[in-house]
């Protein structure tokens, strides 16, 4: 059980709540700032003497008609309605998941307005497993993920698609399966719904939370290849790495020494005095990646322990102020960033991978023993080649472009959301790279026996070996690949 509340909400938190399938509840905290909030709103709304942006009025560039009382709750709904507008791939269930988490979060500080039957009828259906089709494209980043975020809404007002117990159904259907009644939406309560970053964010963390993974699979693959290839240890003693001391890559040189420590290939006589880059410049290049990651990371957990919608409530202030902190800018830099580093993560195993299939350092070519009949191991390094070259086309920062929008008062934008769903393309494309590595690295190892690498490594490739052969001819190579990429899904090891 997790309760919603002020405290600091980290990532790995996140990924307890959504590993163990915890269960939300309000905490008393966030009912009561919920409660005041919209108690307070509904107080101003019986004296106004002006217009307030979104609550009275139209909006975006709209934002200077004035709406009669009487219509405030079917602006509201009319809101959610005309704005679920999102087209394209649908929205994997965990990151819906997590857009649901992440809007209650968002909702619970009390600063929004919203009604407390709102924010917990979110909870149920995160904790009903309740999802809604959410389509990827169709959020500039900017004033919120509009789009997006209108789809995620609908089912509140018994409108839009859920996935339900495996199924895609009407929500209505689903709402009278539970005894639900739709939302009445009062005024503010559509734009904070659709107003926020939950649609970026929860990609981000998807995003974050994987590259954290496979950037230790990273070093762990990148060790077995450097056995395999009968690389050298020097690059990674510590002396160096004091003499240029990125975190990342003190913590790289420390990781390969700890990993290797044991091996009998590490340790014999070189006949070659240096690697090529790809091995050498590990430390440098790991490292770089780690350190933006957690960079990243801290950036993300910033915006998802923020209110991001706007207009923005304080009851005790007295005061409704229009603003922007649903702009996507803050985090769509980061994760164009972040794009940037997981692709050269991918990169850098790709050339380890050619260098191992290259027939050197008494490797057969293509890791078979009869290369020429065989092709052995020629093709999942082209696939490779293939997945890092899409990569750097998609690496191309979302966030240095900005189309006007709205009659131009809405004339910048983050395009954030783009930066967020081609993010976990590169990161599920890195997956896969990963996996062709490890495939060919514990493959060259064998051409090395009776010498071992270390007891560790050997425990990973023994396991390894329960799920991917070691190929003597050519074989059918897709189901071989599939099964070393769902490999590194397996966190015992790190």
């Amino acid at each position: 059980m997790h309760s919603i509340s002020s405290a600091h909400l980290s990532l790995e938190r996140i990924k307890e709540i959504l590993d163990n399938k915890e269960q939300l509840v309000l905490s008393e905290e966030s009912v009561k700032a919920i409660v005041k909030c919209r108690e307070y709103l509904d107080r101003k709304m019986e004296d106004l003497d002006r217009p307030i942006y979104g609550i009275t009025t139209g909006f975006g560039s709209l934002y200077n008609v004035t709406i009669p009382k009487e219509d405030l709750s079917q602006l509201q709904h009319n809101l959610v309605m005309s704005h679920a507008c999102g087209t394209g791939e649908t929205v994997r269930p965990e990151i819906v998941k997590l857009m649901l988490f992440l809007k209650v979060q968002n909702l619970s500080y009390g600063h929004s307005g919203v009604q407390l039957c709102t924010v917990q009828r979110l909870v149920d259906m995160f904790n009903n497993d309740i999802l809604p089709v959410v389509y990827q494209q169709g959020s500039l980043g900017a004033s919120g993920d509009l789009a997006p975020l209108a789809h995620l809404s609908l089912p509140l007002i018994g409108l839009g698609e859920v996935l339900y117990k495996g199924e895609v159904r009407p929500a209505a259907d689903v709402w009278k399966e539970m005894g639900w009644e739709p939302i009445k939406l009062q005024s503010k309560e559509g734009l904070a719904l659709l107003n926020g970053t939950q649609f970026m964010s929860a990609h981000a963390i998807w995003s974050i939370l994987k590259s954290m993974r496979l950037s230790r699979w990273a070093d762990i693959i990148g060790a077995i290849s450097l056995d395999a290839y009968d690389g050298r240890i020097e690059p990674f003693l510590p002396l160096t790495h004091q003499l240029r001391p990125h975190t990342g890559q003190i913590l790289t040189g420390e990781k390969f020494m700890k990993v290797l420590e044991g091996s009998q290939l590490i340790g014999r006589p070189k006949q070659h005095v240096q690697d090529p880059y790809s091995f050498r410049c590990i430390p440098q290049v790991h490292g770089a990646v780690k350190d933006n990651i957690m960079y990243v990371k801290s950036v993300i957990e910033n915006e998802i322990n923020s209110a991001t919608d706007n207009p923005n409530i304080f009851p005790d202030e007295d005061m409704v102020i229009s603003a922007g902190n649903f702009h996507g800018e803050p985090i769509a830099i980061p994760m164009d960033s972040l794009a940037i580093a997981m692709s050269e993560l991918a990169s850098i195993s790709e050339r380890r991978t050619f260098q191992l299939i290259d027939g050197v350092r008494g490797l057969p070519k293509y890791l078979v023993a009869a290369p020429g009949l065989n092709s052995g191991f020629m093709i999942p390094q082209y696939t490779a080649a293939s997945i890092v070259s899409q990569n750097k086309g998609l690496c191309w920062p979302a966030s240095c472009d900005s189309i006007p929008s709205s009659q131009g008062q809405e004339d910048h934008v983050s395009m954030g959301s783009n930066s967020a769903t081609k993010l976990v393309r590169i990161v599920d494309n890195v997956e896969t790279v990963l996996g062709i590595e490890l495939m060919n690295a514990v493959q060259a190892l064998e051409f090395r026996r009776p010498l071992r690498t270390s007891p560790y490594l050997e425990g990973i490739i023994a396991d390894y070996r329960k799920v991917v052969p070691f190929i003597d001819t050519d074989t059918y190579m897709h189901p071989l690949i599939e099964k070393s990429v769902k490999f590194l899904r397996n966190e015992s090891y790190l």
